[in-house]
C-alpha cells in the first residue's frame, strides 16, 4: 500500500507541474492624468496568446505619508494595449510614480 501511495504523490505532482501557470512581465504605465488627482493604469499583453494580467501602480503626492497604491488584475487579448484601471489620490496632488510592476500570465 504504501508504494501506491508513493506513485499516486508522483503522479499528482507532475500533473501540476505540467499545469503550472508562468508569469512573464509586460508594458505598462501608469500616468498621472491633468488635475493631478487620477492615474490611468495603461496594460500592453505582448503574449501572443490571451492572459490574465496584473499591474501595480505606487504614487507619491504632496501629502506627507501619502502614497495611493493601485493593483488591477483582468484578462487581456493578445496583443492588445488596454486601461486597466483609474486610481484617484483622495484629492492630494500626485507627484510622482514611485513603483509599479505588471504581468501576464498564461496557463502552459
Amino acid at each position: 500500500m504504501h508504494r501506491g501511495s508513493a506513485i499516486l504523490r508522483r503522479a499528482l505532482l507532475v500533473a501540476l507541474v505540467s499545469t503550472q501557470a508562468f508569469a512573464e512581465s509586460v508594458p505598462f504605465s501608469c500616468v498621472i492624468l491633468p488635475g493631478d488627482d487620477t492615474a490611468s493604469v495603461m496594460l500592453t499583453n505582448a503574449l501572443a496568446v490571451d492572459a490574465g494580467c496584473i499591474v501595480t501602480c505606487k504614487f507619491a503626492t504632496t501629502k506627507y505619508d501619502n502614497n495611493p497604491q493601485i493593483t488591477c488584475a483582468k484578462p487581456v487579448p493578445a496583443g492588445k494595449e488596454v486601461e486597466m484601471c483609474r486610481l484617484s489620490s483622495g484629492g492630494d496632488r500626485m507627484v510622482k510614480l514611485i513603483a509599479g510592476r505588471a504581468d501576464c500570465t498564461r496557463a502552459r
